[in-house]
């Protein structure tokens, strides 16, 4: 049988199945569900910076709750009627987690500042967390930022991460940059020890019946996995950190694609969302399949081999490829 072992974030998994931040590892439940069915490793679902702040402020309200009265009241510490206990409730869940599972856990920090969530990673790393992804939500609308300045803004959160714990930090971005390639250099230089490409944002809608703006969460597609593949290909080889491809990750063969171009691992929550956690042991063994078939031994074997530094083209990923496509596509509607 093919050897499905790879190396993310210096932890060495079973397969590059990996289970990203999703409501379905919001429980111990869930976190057992998916080591069953073959996750070789599970992001947390994302604690954000706001719930952070939020306990920060409440548990400070009501420390300080009753200090203009008399003496005798110091003693008196009210319940807080809004105190939100999910970041203790997020550290206990990784601790309950690395007691049940044998798969590594990684906890996510959703944020976009500086502030106290980067201190809680030092607690993440108490509670046992293998290691820790950098969910980095960032849409500047300063008109009077420049690009730089939100260069920086990534770079000193992966900084200040990285200077309160030992364990490793990935960080998860978008490609929304002027100079991706340059931005993933900084954050390799920085200390990442891997990146999480591509995160997908927010993007809300209006209802024309109440005028309103609305969220609208739509899973991702098989057709998200072009930019992460093309993106992971060119950077493959040129900077030095491991690749998690996220987004479009549906089938066996989105997986092979993606070690082909240089990726460690894959992750994915939409698929598993839409089709059941079951399906992980589905897309194990349709690419043990496709392995056994195609005579390859191991995923090291595959790794980069279609990366474009080892492309028989190299500019199949780059600008020459445009006119061809275009090119490609008019014949192709002449002959319909």
């Amino acid at each position: 049988m093919p050897d499905l072992t790879t190396t993310y974030l210096g932890l060495k998994l079973k397969s590059p199945l990996v289970a990203s931040a999703s409501p379905l590892s919001e429980n111990l439940r869930g976190i057992r569900r998916l080591e069953d069915a073959g996750a070789s490793a599970i992001v947390l679902y994302s604690l954000f910076e706001e719930q952070i702040k939020q306990e920060r402020e409440a548990t400070m309200h009501f420390m300080e709750y009753g200090t203009d009265s008399f003496a005798e009241a110091l003693t008196y510490f009210p319940e807080p009627e809004t105190y939100h206990a999910g970041p203790e409730s997020y550290l206990e869940l990784i601790r309950k987690a690395k007691a049940s599972v044998d798969i590594p856990i990684i906890a996510s920090l959703n944020g976009t500042s500086i502030g106290g969530w980067t201190q809680f990673a030092q607690n993440m790393q108490s509670a046992g967390a293998d290691a820790i992804e950098l969910n980095i939500y960032y849409i500047p609308s300063d008109v009077d930022m420049t690009g730089t300045g939100v260069e920086n803004t990534y770079r000193h959160i992966l900084t200040a991460v990285k200077q309160a714990v030992n364990i490793p930090v990935a960080v998860k971005l978008s490609p929304y940059f002027s100079n991706y390639a340059n931005v993933a250099k900084q954050l390799v230089d920085a200390g990442a020890d891997g990146l999480v490409m591509f995160n997908r944002f927010y993007q809300p809608d209006i209802d024309l019946e109440t005028l309103q703006v609305k969220p609208n969460v739509l899973l991702s597609t098989p057709q998200d996995l072009r930019l992460p593949l093309r993106w992971i290909a060119m950077l493959y080889g040129r900077v030095d950190v491991d690749f998690a491809a996220t987004s479009g990750i549906h089938q066996a063969e989105d997986v092979i694609k993606m070690m082909m171009v240089g990726a460690s691992v894959t992750m994915m929550a939409s698929a598993l969302l839409k089709h059941g956690i079951d399906h992980l042991r589905t897309m194990q063994a349709d690419l043990i399949d496709w392995m056994t078939v195609n005579e390859y031994v191991s995923i090291e074997q595959m790794r980069g081999s279609m990366s474009q530094i080892n492309a028989e083209d190299p500019s199949a990923y780059e600008r020459a490829q445009y006119a061809r496509a275009l090119s490609s596509y008019s014949s192709l509607h002449d002959i319909r």
